[in-house]
């Protein structure tokens, strides 16, 4: 089954400007339920940009997304919100936890916006800050946690709606190499026993190596497209 479909995406910053940016040009991708992609090029190619569209953040110039069988980009703002809150879970790169939230505070935000139980909120949570390897952090705040720990607590928020799918852009860009192998575990095991589809935007050859498909931008074109 089709998670994701692409149909020649375009899109182009600033289409009125001589500076006009194309930043994708007719990108064709189709992903597969349990895929484990990395996106890869060289600054500027479009991965970004891919990954904000698919995700919803962004909307394409010319083109058609689908996700789960939706045509995101005829959905309303509030639907969209309600689309994305129940099916995507996003990994940046700036981490993006809430600030005066605890770590397992922060894991349990989205479900509280999806309106589950307190009971349900507490088991998933701590559920998955065993299955990061922090459960011992589960009452410190971002600013008491290394690099590493944020980014683990960004990734059990990811997970916590339990979604279909998984965004993480340039996840490892901050961590040193054994927060990387300890986050590409974890989600290598998620990816393997709980079939969540996970697609990465990254410069990092540790991602790319771990990768299951690789497919590589140049000028917001598809160059290659390679399956292990």
């Amino acid at each position: 089954m089709n998670v994701i479909k692409a149909k020649n995406l375009h899109k182009t910053y600033n289409p009125d400007s001589p500076i006009a940016v194309h930043a994708l040009q007719g990108v064709d991708i189709e992903i597969e339920k349990g895929e484990f992609t990395a996106i890869v090029g060289p600054s500027g190619s479009g991965k970004s940009t891919l990954l904000n569209i698919i995700g919803g953040l962004d909307n394409p110039t010319d083109g058609s997304i689908e996700v789960g069988g939706n045509d995101i980009s005829t959905l309303s703002d509030n639907q969209l919100i309600d689309f994305r809150r129940n099916n995507i879970g996003f990994v940046f790169q700036s981490y993006n936890l809430i600030p005066v939230l605890t770590a397992k505070e922060n894991i349990e935000f989205v479900m509280l916006l999806q309106g589950r139980s307190k009971q349900e909120m507490d088991a998933r949570a701590n559920e998955l800050l065993e299955a990061v390897g922090i459960s011992d952090k589960a009452n410190k705040r971002p600013k008491e946690l290394s690099g590493g720990q944020q980014q683990r607590v960004a990734v059990a928020r990811a997970l916590a709606s339990k979604p279909k799918f998984v965004l993480a852009d340039e996840p490892t860009a901050n961590l040193d190499s054994k927060s990387t192998a300890d986050l590409l575990d974890i989600m290598s095991k998620l990816n393997e026993e709980e079939h969540i589809t996970f697609v990465f935007s990254t410069h990092d050859q540790r991602v790319v190596d771990r990768a299951k498909r690789v497919i590589t931008l140049v000028d917001g074109k598809i160059d290659t497209d390679i399956k292990r």
